[in-house]
């Protein structure tokens, strides 16, 4: 149990991370989600949460542990082509988390992911959070489009809106 993360976690509301990403930023992430997708048959979903709850915390559930629960409640895997992606910021730790469906995943890999993670947790270092969100669904899609090209033909199988948990 590392006391230090407890408490900034207890410390962290949901007002910091409307701060942060506010109505107009989220609303620019959703439209790069949608123009991203336009390019290419994969799916992304951004999921933000403000921190993790007396219990993830006691069990010292890391970030990649929740966005997997995140991935799976969000129904991320539920694609036709198995190509869905999520990008999960827990704010209070200011990590970020890429977990993908295995179709994509298999392409990838998980260094590649990994750089986007550490590319977007830069910006966040230098508060740049709608630009490093938006940098990441770029990356995020590069990878999308050269495996999964076209015009995202099947339709919008996820919603575009980002989630703040």
């Amino acid at each position: 149990m590392n006391l230090k993360r407890i408490i900034r976690h207890l410390c962290t509301d949901r007002w910091m991370v409307r701060r942060a990403l506010p109505a107009h930023a989220m609303q620019a992430i959703e439209a790069a989600i949608g123009q991203a997708e336009a390019g290419h048959q994969g799916q992304i979903r951004f999921a933000v949460e403000t921190s993790l709850d007396w219990e993830a915390l006691l069990k010292d559930q890391t970030a990649r542990e929740r966005a997997i629960d995140v991935f799976s409640q969000l129904r991320v895997w539920d694609t036709a082509q198995n190509n869905g992606v999520l990008i999960y910021l827990l704010f209070a730790d200011h990590d970020v988390e890429i977990v993908a469906d295995r179709g994509i995943d298999r392409c990838v890999g998980s260094q590649g992911w990994e750089t986007i993670c550490q590319d977007m947790e830069s910006a966040f270092r230098h508060k740049q959070f709608e630009a490093g969100v938006i940098c990441g669904i770029k990356a995020v899609s590069g990878h999308l489009a050269r495996h999964y090209p076209g015009q995202g033909d099947q339709g919008n199988e996820l919603p575009d809106r980002p989630v703040h948990l």
